[in-house]
């Protein structure tokens, strides 16, 4: 017998403004006492959901069980900005695109084979267009070299024969309200969800074909003569083969120590204020959506709804080896949302911040996925590499895929890569990542 400790659990640090919001549709279950099934997958983020969407399309008839450490929604995957991105987006990249034609396209084939499978879902689970948005999304510039930025941007989509159209500040002024950007590179393909409702959603619709347990975190996991057991503290779930969709939660289950960046990415939601002339005035457009030219700068979103809109902003990220923030971090990070709202909307000074909160990112040193079989019938769908919505769905998919034997051309080529390269030693990546990322963010300068 192979038992394995999860060292660490999961921790929400601050509440999401994208979950408060969100109306949850079906009800909350504990895993209680014993249950067995053909496959457990554990984590119901972006990864585990697609994963198990997946398993039922390939093996309908077989019984699927999701352990979930929170609920639904309240994770990293409701944490985010919100972006489907088909276009590259490397954050550990002082650009988004920093390989070749051929490299370009091969990467939005795989996004947009991931984007393709999430439309899919969000039609089939009744999702409206203020969770599931096909609306595309702007690279804003506020400064000279992030003009600079996207031009080098459209010169990499123009090689690999992508549409994209460059906005000047007039246009960006006319969608946004705000005088702050010099320009714009929008492009078509991207998504915009709102990522609690959206995996809520999802899940909703998984839950009438599998069994979802929440609030039901793993402690421990066992493998004796081929059957897997996950251990909760009320229960446990057997399974021959088992789906990690943790992401860098992957290093407490004992897999990829050493080789996993953990990033708190830092967001900031307003209040509520109304959408009519004052709205529209301050703020431009019911809906938009905003990239940072540069990767280190602030991704910005507006929504509107029953007559309210909200402004979401995040930037300023954190190298960190412990799973809680401070109050006091979390409150010093607002600080700087508030100057960087304050200075795109300058008539919205008066609207305080109504959420506060951090989510956590893994990235590799190589920008690859700690992907693959782990052990005999243990597959991981981990290390999203800063875009969580697609990668992870990607993963999950593709995990499913390898555990099911179902051999594809886009299975061949997702996993046509070197494993996650080995990090420096602690303090040594402590000092020398977050000292990157200082030295990146001083160098976005008014992107931020």
């Amino acid at each position: 017998m192979i038992t394995r400790p999860v060292k660490r659990l999961p921790i929400e640090n601050g509440i999401s403004g994208w979950e408060a919001i969100s109306r949850r549709t079906f009800p909350l279950r504990f895993l209680d006492g014993h249950v067995n099934a053909d496959w457990l997958i554990i984590g119901a983020g972006f990864a585990g959901l697609s994963a198990a969407r997946r398993l039922l399309q390939l093996r309908p008839e077989d019984k699927v069980v999701i352990l979930e450490a929170s609920e639904v929604g309240k994770g990293t995957s409701g944490r985010n900005s919100g972006y489907m991105i088909d276009v590259p987006h490397n954050l550990s990249s002082g650009e988004y695109s920093s390989g070749g034609a051929d490299s370009t396209r091969r990467e939005m084939a795989q996004n947009r084979y991931a984007i393709k499978f999430a439309g899919q879902a969000a039609e089939a689970y009744g999702m409206s267009r203020e969770t599931f948005d096909p609306a595309g999304k702007i690279n804003a510039a506020a400064t000279v070299r992030g003009m600079k930025l996207n031009v080098n941007f459209g010169h990499s989509l123009k090689a690999a024969d992508e549409k994209h159209t460059f906005l000047d500040a007039a246009e960006m002024r006319e969608i946004t309200g705000s005088n702050y950007y010099l320009g714009g590179l929008y492009t078509p393909g991207a998504v915009l969800i709102q990522p609690a409702d959206y995996v809520r959603r999802f899940a909703a619709g998984l839950s009438r074909e599998l069994d979802l347990f929440e609030r039901s975190p793993v402690t421990s996991l066992k493998r004796d003569n081929w059957i897997w057991t996950a251990v909760t503290a009320r229960g446990s779930a057997s399974a021959p083969k088992v789906i990690l969709g943790v992401n860098g939660h992957v290093e407490d289950f004992g897999h990829f120590s050493g080789r996993l960046m953990h990033i708190f990415a830092y967001a900031s939601m307003t209040a509520p204020f109304p959408a009519d002339d004052f709205g529209h005035k301050a703020s431009g457009r019911d809906r938009w959506a905003l990239l940072p030219a540069d990767a280190m700068g602030a991704t910005v979103r507006k929504i509107t709804s029953g007559g309210q809109s909200r402004i979401a902003i995040r930037t300023k990220y954190t190298y960190d080896t412990t799973l809680a923030l401070s109050e006091s971090r979390l409150a010093k990070m607002a600080q700087a949302h508030r100057r960087s709202m304050d200075a795109r909307f300058p008539d919205l000074e008066g609207i305080p911040f109504e959420h506060n909160w951090a989510g956590r990112l893994c990235l590799s040193l190589n920008h690859v996925p700690a992907f693959g079989e782990i052990d005999e019938g243990l597959f991981s769908a981990c290390c999203e590499n800063g875009l969580g919505t697609v990668k992870s769905t990607l993963a999950g998919i593709m995990a499913a895929d390898l555990a099911t034997g179902n051999a594809s051309q886009e299975l061949a080529e997702y996993m046509d890569h070197p494993g996650p390269a080995r990090l420096p030693p602690e303090p040594i990546a402590w000092i020398g990542i977050n000292s990157a990322i200082r030295l990146q963010e001083l160098r976005a300068g008014r992107e931020g």
